[in-house]
């Protein structure tokens, strides 16, 4: 970690820098390196392959995606109690491992829409 201090102002400015695997000397006793895929990422990898290969040529296709992969993750909410809120469910769907390949594949429906049939895709927004 390198600190720099601004002695005019008395400020101080902290960053990380995360360091090649080679570079450091004991990797997997350190708790600040970020894991490897281990074997979860090993068994996604060809799920994530096959979502991230798939064409949309077909208008009955891109529709149903577009119905299928929800817009805004539906588990996010406020919780409100005579109209404040009391706290908020942050959305759950990032912690999917597959989310951003369903996503990919949701973008890749609309812009068929879009762009090949000429559709107004806002009721899918």
């Amino acid at each position: 970690m390198k600190v720099l201090q601004n002695t005019k102002s008395r400020m101080f400015f902290a960053s990380w820098v995360w360091t090649h695997q080679a570079e450091t000397s004991n990797v997997k006793n350190n708790p600040l390196c970020p894991p490897s895929p281990g074997l979860i990422g090993k068994i996604l990898k060809p799920l994530r392959q096959w979502l991230e290969n798939i064409q949309v040529r077909d208008r009955r296709q891109a529709h149903y995606l577009c119905q299928l992969i929800p817009a805004h993750c539906p588990f996010e909410r406020d919780i409100k109690l005579f109209g404040k809120t009391l706290f908020h469910i942050p959305p759950m769907c990032k912690l999917n491992p597959l989310y951003e390949e369903l996503v990919g594949l949701r973008f890749r429906a609309l812009c068929y829409l879009a762009d090949e049939c000429g559709e107004d895709v806002t009721r899918y927004c």
